[in-house]
């Protein structure tokens, strides 16, 4: 980059109450249609994130059909009853589904990413999603399997790789992202929090142990109050650790995501994160449920506030370039991209 790179932050105009609204009738609505509206309720929601979100002036704007949400809807929920009946018959039945599950998922994975970043737009030009299938089918079922048979000790590597496929294989206009981040930077976090895990768990397994010693309780109600109390140190660990790890992967992926000459920048610091999901979730908890779109309301801002697009030049004329041969190809493909599995 030769010019000197002006930082231009993300700005998100959401408000809870004005979104509290429209997650209300979607609910409403999704009950009393069994579902079906869900995926309009999609849309609806995707909409007013989009459009209240804005960098250098100008929004984004997501096109998605309902329909085609509503078609992949279908499909998950076919996939899932096929499991679920086959499993009624035999072991053996219950596992040729789940193979049968894993075979197209990846497959349908890399579509639905087709259809997400097709139908989201910038400043009236669409983004797009280029990854090959047979690069779905390593990233999405083979490292996962590999990951899961070293006990989770490759999922670091795992990740690093699903996120490179992810950034390279997306476009803006004409103009490739690309990602950066060797998996190094993905072990640290990982590493961090698997070692707090296990510091926590065999903590609190000396401590369930100490008490049990001092209640003199016999064996078997020995077992279930220390397998209790280790299983509730796991939980709040995890509660306590997530916002972290949910900080640390932000600031490593898009700190590394460039999009041409543009650039990006994220600072979301984990002491922040902890502050809003817990008190987010003692909310939700407080009001039944009814205090969840200002909570998320709540996380998008904070997530995109600490964000910012590092611009070298004028954006107009980065846009302007862009749309070179993009857009008669992207509604030429459209038809391709009707399907989103995506919750």
């Amino acid at each position: 980059m030769d010019q000197e790179l002006r930082r231009e932050p993300f700005v998100f105009t959401g408000r809870g109450g004005e979104y509290f609204r429209i997650w209300i009738v979607n609910l409403c609505l999704s009950l009393l249609t069994l579902g079906i509206y869900s995926a309009w309720a999609k849309v609806r929601r995707m909409q007013y994130f989009y459009r209240h979100t804005s960098v250098v002036g100008a929004n984004f704007d997501y096109h998605g059909d309902p329909v085609a949400i509503l078609k992949g809807r279908i499909i998950a929920v076919g996939l899932f009853a096929i499991y679920s009946v086959a499993g009624q018959f035999s072991i053996i039945a219950g596992l040729v589904a789940f193979a049968l599950i894993l075979a197209v998922m990846p497959w349908l994975l890399v579509r639905s990413f087709r259809f997400r970043l097709h139908n989201t737009s910038y400043r009236g030009l669409r983004f797009s999603f280029h990854g090959k299938t047979g690069e779905g089918y390593v990233n999405f079922l083979l490292l996962p399997l590999v990951s899961y048979m070293s006990i989770g000790l490759l999922w670091p590597l795992a990740h690093q790789q699903i996120r490179r496929y992810l950034g390279n294989s997306s476009q803006y206009g004409n103009e490739r992202f690309g990602f950066h981040a060797g998996p190094g930077a993905f072990y640290k976090p990982y590493l961090i929090v698997f070692g707090s895990l296990i510091g926590v768990m065999a903590a609190a397994g000396v401590i369930a142990a100490l008490l049990i010693r001092g209640m003199s309780l016999p064996g078997e109600s020995a077992v279930a109050v220390a397998m209790g109390l280790v299983l509730l140190a796991y939980l709040a660990a995890l509660l306590l650790i997530s916002p972290y790890l949910a900080a640390r992967l932000q600031n490593i992926i898009w700190n590394n995501t460039t999009l041409g000459p543009l650039g990006f920048e994220s600072h979301v610091r984990a002491r922040g994160m902890f502050g809003i999901m817990a008190s987010n979730f003692v909310l939700i908890i407080l009001t039944l449920g009814l205090f969840k779109p200002f909570a998320d309301i709540r996380l998008a801002r904070y997530r995109l506030e600490n964000m910012a697009l590092q611009v070298n030049a004028d954006l107009d004329e980065f846009v302007t370039g862009v749309q070179v041969n993009a857009t008669a190809t992207g509604e030429e493909m459209a038809e391709m991209f009707d399907i989103d599995i995506a919750i």
